[in-house]
């Protein structure tokens, strides 16, 4: 994996992104940010702490059920309710992760149009939709990696691990 470009999202980026969606997002009122595991936790942090709103995370990837698809029923339970749920990640790159959850979240009855999606990077390219986003790629042009502000501190041979997950992206 040596051919693969890294591109260090910055901390100024990360704040100014943060930013770009509460204000994209406030005409929306969220009533609940949900951070998901574990690229949108941070981000979910900070926009918490932007738009002064509560937040809960999720991990479906890990398959653990408390983190993923028992906190899924909740959720899904708190859109029937009324809330509005905005679901924040790193990067909509495949659309998987958005994907699985949109499809958990019908599955339970969730009211779609009280959930939304939030992203930093949004590729033109997913198989998903998102509601906000900062910056927007087109991963046939863009193959870099790119490696967040909490994921800098990887080693190198877990940054080329996590790149080769799904190599067409930066092929």
């Amino acid at each position: 994996m040596s051919d693969v470009v890294f591109n260090h999202f910055s901390h100024d980026a990360l704040v100014a992104g943060v930013h770009a969606i509460a204000e994209a997002a406030a005409d929306w009122s969220p009533s609940l940010l949900v951070g998901v595991g574990r690229g949108g936790l941070a981000p979910a942090v900070y926009l918490s702490h932007r738009m002064t709103l509560p937040m809960v995370s999720i991990d479906h990837s890990t398959r653990i059920a408390q983190f993923g698809e028992e906190l899924v029923a909740v959720l899904a339970q708190r859109t029937r309710n009324g809330d509005r749920l905005l679901f924040v990640e790193d990067i909509n790159d495949s659309g998987r992760t958005i994907g699985e959850l949109r499809a958990l979240l019908a599955d339970q009855d969730g009211r779609a149009d009280n959930i939304r999606f939030a992203v930093l990077l949004d590729n033109t390219r997913s198989e998903q939709r998102t509601d906000y986003a900062y910056l927007t790629i087109d991963r046939s042009v863009t193959k870099d990696w790119f490696v967040f502000p909490w994921e800098a501190v990887a080693p190198k041979a877990a940054l080329d691990q996590d790149a080769a997950e799904v190599p067409e992206r930066i092929a």
